[in-house]
């Protein structure tokens, strides 16, 4: 056998024994955990600080929003952070972290769409319109909006978009019911949703530095800020952007053409 061919059998043979060499089941499972582990790592600063889903389980949205709606949040736009608390479903296991806030593109605006923690129970997410910003007067008589002096409503332009159910004070069919025995049981035609500022209170409201306003388009069926007040900014998540998946719980059927719809 001539040098060249048995050199290239003593390399045949190296690589056949290199392929056959077996690896063992720590580096196989090694390897599958680092893998896992930056996929999840991956996944979490994406939801931390980029998108986040959440689904609309009340009628205070509709008609804007239909409850089994599935809807991505923008986390960025507003400025996204690192959490001061860490929790487990509704369980609080860690609260005052330092938080690291990135800059924000820009402010809430009104007309957005905004995902929050509820003020009076943190572990709670809400969703609601942004009616007004600091500075904005905000008054509210049987159940037509004002802001500044102007109507916020639906029906008059369809002004940015809003495509809120418009209340009647004439008319109490005019907003759907409320569909959750939550909804059912908290705001069903309370008269509280007809006005605001409430007797006693000054004739209009101004909307504090750092705040924002929110209300459910839903006007007469919502548990919003005419309750609980005006919004802390520093307690957004993030603006809805579009529905990714709908579902119809009544009729046990997905709504296909709601899929890929822009909130607006």
């Amino acid at each position: 056998m001539g040098k060249k061919a048995k050199k290239k059998s003593q390399d045949a043979a190296e690589q056949l024994g290199t392929a056959k060499a077996p690896r063992s089941f720590k580096t196989t499972l090694r390897e599958y955990a680092k893998a896992i582990g930056t996929a999840l790592l991956i996944a979490l600063l994406l939801r931390q600080f980029v998108f986040q889903a959440f689904r609309i389980p009340t009628g205070s949205m509709l008609e804007t929003l239909q409850i089994g709606d599935f809807l991505f949040v923008n986390k960025f736009l507003y400025g996204a952070k690192t959490p001061e608390r860490i929790r487990i479903g509704k369980v609080t296991l860690l609260d005052g972290l330092p938080v690291l806030k990135l800059p924000a593109i820009r402010e809430p605006r009104q007309g957005d769409i905004i995902v929050f923690e509820y003020p009076k129970d943190r572990n709670l997410d809400y969703i609601k319109r942004c009616v007004a910003v600091a500075g904005d007067t905000v008054k509210v008589k049987d159940g037509i909006l004002r802001v500044n002096g102007e109507v916020y409503e639906s029906n008059f332009a369809d002004r940015d978009g809003d495509h809120s159910c418009v209340p009647n004070a004439l008319d109490p069919e005019a907003c759907p019911a409320p569909r959750t025995k939550h909804d059912r049981a908290a705001y069903v035609r309370n008269k509280r949703n007809h006005a605001w500022p409430w007797p006693g209170m000054p004739a209009t409201y101004v909307v504090p530095e750092g705040h924002i306003f929110m209300m459910g388009d839903n006007r007469f069926n919502s548990m919003d800020s005419r309750y609980w007040g005006p919004l802390d900014v520093d307690l957004i998540k993030g603006k809805a952007m579009f529905i990714y998946w709908s579902w119809n719980g009544e009729r046990h059927l997905p709504r296909l053409n709601r899929i890929g719809d822009l909130i607006r």
